[in-house]
């Protein structure tokens, strides 16, 4: 294992019986945020509770910067910071109690950090928490977390909820915690568009299964959406395609080698895709 990546995921693996992680391998560099994308169920917070060790895994290993993540629990979760899809404080606490028993559990918050946060969020720190809409609940978990002083972050859902000027300061805020080697990010998100934005690695979960990852940029550059006649379509090598849908005047397709399927077919046009695109027609050639 290469110890400069922050988290690293080899043949990860746990079996529910209705649902299988089937043998998911990853890693997350040091100064980077990594996307895992995927429909619900695909896996997405199974993966992150097993490397909180929240859930048993069957098979694998987990090493958050060359730390096992059970053998060195404790010191694993010194580093990690999380925030789930659900607020996980007390909704009779207000922010301000929160900071009081997060200040003497956590070794290293910082205080100033995180009354900025609620600041810059517009949170009342005498309000109790069930009276937070969703997106206010949010932005207590990301300010708690980022308060910590971790190494990593692990983020599900974490901008659900958000209006888009508010989702945009905390993507900044991420981009400034990878901002050395020496944190990272996993955020799990249904909103591709801000992993575009924020994201250097994209990891795509599809029934349990690891189907696509690699560098954002790569893979949108060599991935093109193809729309056409059906009887171009008819014309296409098969190999190039990863899944289509046809209605009565036009055949669309994922076309993957991009610059290659422009050299064969230069008749063709070829859009540029969206990680949106990968996950629809990924999951089309799936049920083809």
């Amino acid at each position: 294992m290469n110890y400069e990546n922050a988290i690293e995921i080899e043949h990860l693996t746990k079996d529910y019986g209705s649902f299988r992680l089937d043998d998911v391998t990853l890693a997350v560099p040091g100064g980077t945020i990594l996307g895992l994308i995927g429909e619900n169920g695909a896996g997405k917070s199974t993966t992150i509770k097993c490397i909180l060790n929240l859930v048993r895994r069957d098979a694998g290993e987990i090493r958050i910067f060359g730390m096992d993540n059970r053998k060195e629990e404790r010191a694993v979760k010194e580093q990690v910071a999380v925030v789930l899809d659900e607020c996980p404080f007390h909704e009779l606490l207000t922010p301000h109690m929160v900071e009081t028993i997060l200040s003497g559990a956590c070794p290293g918050w910082d205080s100033k950090r995180f009354h900025s946060l609620l600041g810059e969020f517009e949170l009342p720190e005498k309000k109790l928490v069930k009276e937070f809409s969703r997106g206010m609940k949010m932005k207590l978990s990301i300010a708690a977390a980022l308060a910590r002083n971790p190494r990593v972050l692990l983020l599900d859902e974490a901008t659900s909820g958000l209006d888009p000027v508010v989702r945009d300061r905390i993507l900044e805020l991420f981009l400034d915690f990878v901002s050395d080697e020496t944190h990272a990010v996993l955020l799990s998100s249904h909103i591709t568009s801000d992993l575009e934005k924020a994201a250097d690695y994209v990891a795509y979960l599809h029934r349990g299964k690891l189907v696509l990852q690699g560098a954002k940029d790569e893979l949108l550059d060599e991935y093109g959406r193809l729309a056409c006649t059906r009887g171009e379509m008819d014309r296409v090598d098969p190999a190039f395609l990863v899944g289509r849908r046809e209605s009565a005047f036009q055949c669309e397709a994922l076309v993957r080698d991009k610059r290659e399927f422009r050299r064969r077919y230069p008749e063709l046009a070829v859009d540029p895709v969206s990680l949106e695109d990968l996950m629809v027609f990924t999951v089309r050639g799936d049920r083809a």
